[in-house]
C-alpha cells in the first residue's frame, strides 16, 4: 500500500509565497516521477510541474519563473514553492507519482489534494 500526503495549502495574499510538500510512505521500491497538477473550481485538472528521477524538470507556461519543483530522495517527497502567487493560482494541488513498490509494478498514485486560495 502506497499514500501520498500532501501538506502546506493554505490562504495567501497575491505576490506571496507558499511551499507544498507531498511525502510518499509505504512499501517503496522506486519513485519514478513526481509531479504536482491542480485544479481550479469548474476547471479541467492540469499539469503545474514534473521532476524525473535524474532531476530533470517541466513546467507549465503560465507558472515558468514562479514555481519551482524539487525531490527530496532519501524522503520521498516532492516540493513545490510556490512565489510571486496571483489569484488565478487559486485551486486544489494535487501530488502524483509513479511508483514502483516491493511486491508489484509501476503504478500512478494521487494524493487528495491541499487547498491553495490567493486573494486580498
Amino acid at each position: 500500500q502506497v499514500q501520498l500526503a500532501e501538506s502546506g495549502g493554505s490562504l495567501v495574499q497575491p505576490g506571496g509565497s507558499l511551499r507544498l510538500s507531498c511525502a510518499a510512505s509505504g512499501r517503496i521500491f522506486r519513485i519514478n516521477f513526481m509531479a504536482w497538477y491542480r485544479q481550479a473550481p469548474g476547471k479541467e485538472r492540469e499539469l503545474v510541474a514534473t521532476i524525473q528521477s535524474g532531476g530533470s524538470t517541466n513546467y507549465a507556461n503560465s507558472v515558468k519563473g514562479r514555481f519551482t519543483i524539487s525531490r527530496d530522495n532519501a524522503k520521498n517527497t516532492v516540493y513545490l514553492q510556490m512565489n510571486t502567487l496571483r489569484p488565478e493560482d487559486t485551486a486544489v494541488y494535487y501530488c502524483n507519482a509513479g511508483i514502483q513498490t516491493l511486491s508489484s509494478g509501476l503504478y500512478d498514485y494521487w494524493g487528495r489534494g491541499t487547498q491553495v486560495t490567493v486573494s486580498s
